[in-house]
């Protein structure tokens, strides 16, 4: 959840209780408070960016919370109850059938019917395009006549009012050509049509009306198009999941298959969210970046988004290329100590420290994942149009370092946290790599930087104790050490891919990876469904904090990673485990976080109400987990791929196909007893070692 949505301060007044079945009231039963953020984690999401769509599992859209249909931040849609006879159908099944649209079965009994069973079937379809299908079977032995009803209304609120609880009130509708309309302040509007035309349209009741006849076994139809008037702001271009002009898709067809059928749920769920979550700017048109998560953050290219472009790079390097350009046209020009920098949000960054700052994020990230970019086959020209953007990233991140190398975020006077310090490594070390492939001066002195950092790292944010030692959370401006464990200490064992196709050095010692390893196998930060964002024991765990005890899936992924990466694979197959049995109860759609409860036999990952799903880094963080299994180091400059699979082969045989590398498929099937072969790949791809 993004904590910058605003809270609305309207209450009820003192003494003057809401009525019990108005928002308010309904609201308060329910133990939420007027203008807190509506729950999300009993709802079904469809999303198509920039479309939206929010329902319950009953499948009526009743104006409850965060119910309706959206298009570019806006609700179109709040209401739309189905009834036939005056009666709602019973829905026995709502579904998420695909990541833009969601599916509810519903029966009736119609009069007459003999016993219990129902004669009537009632089958709603509703899109992320603005689209719902209904359909009516009958199953009865005679003739149906059926009055058929829809109970619409939008509020036309922007989709942050409505997080934030300040839903507007109901507008008055119109009749409109098939349908109904409604007009906003504003000057914008939404319309609903309907095919078959209604019998009647009521526009004081939002109400529209069919008498349908069913014969005996027949089937009839009503088609929905929800559309709104947003020409002052239609930033996004739809589709982008889909297509990106001449190139193709911007993400592949990736698929995977073997002897645990998870894992292919889980990779192609993975990434037909990360399809959904696209966006394009019009203006821009190859600037395609994935919005960080639906409902909350689906605007501009963020930290998340890079982080999520960085762990697909499996599926082409046409994402992270995309999000770099608009990550880069933020960038501070001018000549103050910003100067290189990318804007971004603070977020809270948990117990004992201030909030974290979204931007010294990116901009960290920006060169390191550019050369990773690179390694999985970059085109040489976007390639050499980005490097500038990376060169002043790193311009920025000498600037910024104190005099012992470490980097302060938020700002100067700001504390000395270890995961800022691992993102600032990481730029030193792939940032040489990428001024050395592009012939630029300057790798040898960040080489020589990156070296002092990792002394200074190991010397002074390692405690040692009776325990094995732990590293520090943060060093604060006066010094003090914060010992608080969590799961950011996966981001210490996140090393990069270097040249040559190999994991770049780290900031811990041998001896330090190993204890490191140890504590993230542990029961204090492993929940069996993933890390803790702190430590179960530490001062100040939350098991629902954001940053202070609940799982973030993706910090999960890059442990298992790292930590196949760095030979210890039996605490990486844990994870990894633990992680695809959180996804499946899931519906293999991962949230961003869900609670740090510990697991016990027969139990289930507890959601997070507030966590975005689908969310970019969690749907990527099953991409990058999964392809950890196989260990691609790819050098697509050098036309050389390595495979250091998971030897333990924690899932059994396991075939990844559809991957990109250097720009072409690459498929790689690892078998049983860890071995990996390669099955398909660009002509005159070597094999590395």
């Amino acid at each position: 959840m993004d904590p910058s949505v605003p809270a609305l301060a309207t209450v009820p007044a003192a003494g003057r209780p809401a009525a019990p079945h108005s928002a308010a009231g309904l609201a308060a039963q329910r133990g939420v408070r007027p203008g807190e953020p509506p729950a999300l984690h009993g709802k079904l999401v469809g999303v198509a960016l920039p479309w939206l769509v929010v329902c319950a599992e009953h499948g009526q859209l009743t104006g409850d919370g965060l119910d309706g249909i959206y298009h570019a931040g806006r609700r179109l849609l709040r209401r739309c109850v189905l009834r036939i006879y005056g009666r709602e159908p019973v829905v026995v099944q709502g579904r998420l059938a695909a990541a833009d649209q969601v599916r509810f079965v519903g029966v009736l009994r119609t009069p007459g019917d003999p016993g219990p069973d129902p004669g009537l079937t009632v089958e709603r379809v509703r899109r992320a395009d603005g689209t719902e299908r209904i359909t009516l079977r009958s199953s009865a032995t005679r003739p149906l006549r059926l009055p058929v009803e829809l109970a619409l209304g939008t509020d036309l609120t922007d989709l942050g009012a409505v997080a934030a609880g300040r839903p507007g009130p109901e507008l008055s509708a119109a009749v409109h050509a098939a349908g109904l309309r409604w007009s906003g302040s504003d000057g914008r509007d939404a319309t609903v049509t309907a095919d078959p035309p209604p019998t009647d349209a009521l526009a004081v009741a939002g109400l529209l009306r069919w008498d349908l006849e069913l014969a005996p076994g027949a089937i009839r139809t009503i088609e929905l198009r929800i559309r709104g008037d947003h020409s002052a702001d239609r930033r996004s271009e739809p589709g982008a999941g889909s297509a990106a002009g001449p190139g193709g898709q911007v993400l592949a067809e990736a698929r995977a298959e073997g002897d645990d059928s998870r894992v292919a749920a889980l990779l192609r769920t993975s990434v037909d969210d990360l399809r959904a979550l696209l966006l394009r700017d019009r203006a821009r048109p190859a600037e395609v970046h994935a919005a960080a998560g639906v409902p909350w953050r689906c605007g501009p290219a963020t930290a998340e988004s890079l982080w999520a472009a960085r762990m697909a790079l499996p599926l082409g390097a046409r994402l992270a290329a995309g999000t770099l350009r608009a990550l880069a046209g933020t960038q501070r020009d001018g000549d103050g100590p910003d100067r290189g920098r990318i804007p971004g949000a603070l977020r809270d960054a948990g117990p004992g420290l201030p909030p974290r700052c979204t931007g010294i994020e990116a901009t960290l990230a920006f060169p390191a994942v550019l050369a990773e970019a690179a390694r999985w086959g970059l085109p040489e020209q976007e390639l050499a149009e980005l490097l500038p953007a990376a060169e002043r990233c790193l311009d920025w991140l000498r600037a910024a370092a104190d005099a012992d190398g470490f980097v302060p975020d938020p700002g100067p006077a700001g504390p000395r946290r270890a995961e800022t310090q691992a993102h600032a490594h990481r730029a030193a070390v792939l940032g040489a790599d990428l001024l050395e492939l592009c012939g630029r001066p300057g790798a040898a002195e960040w080489r020589e930087r990156a070296a002092a950092l990792r002394y200074r790292f190991r010397r002074d944010f390692w405690r040692e104790d009776l325990g094995g030692g732990r590293p520090l959370a943060a060093r604060l401006p006066d010094g003090t050490a914060l010992p608080l464990l969590g799961s950011w200490a996966a981001h210490l064992l996140d090393t990069g891919l270097a040249s040559g196709g190999r994991p770049a050095p780290g900031l811990l010692d041998k001896q330090q990876t190993d204890q490191l390893a140890r504590l993230l196998g542990g029961p204090a930060l492993d929940t069996g469904w993933g890390l803790r964002g702190l430590g179960a024991k530490e001062p100040g765990h939350n098991p629902f904090g954001h940053r202070s005890g609940a799982v973030r899936v993706h910090e999960t992924a890059v442990a298992v990673a790292g930590l196949a990466a760095a030979g210890h694979e039996r605490e990486a197959a844990a994870l990894l485990k633990g992680l695809l049995d959180a996804a499946e109860a899931f519906g293999f759609r991962l949230p961003e976080m869900y609670a740090g409860e510990q697991r016990t036999a027969g139990a289930a990952p507890v959601p997070h109400p507030a966590a975005c799903r689908p969310a970019a880094v969690a749907a990527a963080a099953g991409v990058h987990a999964l392809v950890a299994l196989a260990g691609i180091r790819p050098d697509a400059p050098g036309r050389t791929v390595a495979l250091h699979p998971v030897r333990s082969a924690p899932v059994g045989a396991v075939l990844l196909a559809g991957l990109r590398v250097a720009g072409e498929p690459f498929a790689v099937r690892i078998g049983r007893l860890g071995t990996a072969i390669v099955e398909e790949a660009a002509d005159g791809l070597q094999l590395g070692v």
